[in-house]
């Protein structure tokens, strides 16, 4: 049976981006995103606000505009893959749970609105798999607002040959 490992995240940048490179020369860039949700106390029933913080680490030319373009306190749109770490250090065991991005939406902040800013996502093979140690060729768009982030590839709907034919007159139709 398959299984999904998802993320999705809109919130705010806790501090500049972190830059880095591996062995093989690709750029590592590690950020810090708050996101924010609200709730009502059970005593008091006053709003409470919860921060959760978020490691998030971008591969590649994703890496290089998040490094240009991002600071302290940017808004973005991210979308990847959760992935825990775990190493050894003075004898004790830790773990670190970070998001691998895959997707990356600057957000505007004048607008606030979800695709009204520049987004980034690699393109993809269609298999379903983006492997940040081999990164494929991308690209990086500004335009229009989009209705919704970039989503996979999905096989395209065959086309009818013809349009199909009814029996109704332009001015019999009910709209």
């Amino acid at each position: 049976m398959a299984s999904v490992n998802k993320v999705i995240i809109l919130g705010n940048l806790g501090r500049d981006p972190e830059t880095r490179f591996s062995g093989n020369n690709l750029q590592i860039t590690s950020m810090s995103v708050a996101t924010t949700s609200y709730r009502r106390s059970a005593e008091t029933q006053e709003r409470v606000e919860e921060t959760e913080w978020h490691r998030v680490v971008l591969f590649g030319r994703q890496a290089e505009i998040a490094q240009q373009y991002l600071k302290k306190g940017s808004r973005v749109y991210l979308e990847g893959r959760l992935r825990t770490r775990k190493w050894e250090k003075d004898g004790q065991t830790h773990y670190s749970t970070e998001i691998l991005a895959d997707t990356l939406q600057l957000i505007d902040r004048k607008s606030d609105v979800v695709g009204g800013g520049q987004s980034y996502a690699p393109q993809s093979s269609g298999d379903g798999f983006e492997s940040p140690a081999a990164p494929r060729r991308s690209e990086f768009t500004s335009g229009a607002p989009a209705a919704r982030p970039a989503a996979p590839a999905q096989p395209a709907a065959p086309v009818p040959s013809a349009a199909p034919t009814d029996d109704f007159e332009a001015d019999e139709i009910p709209f």
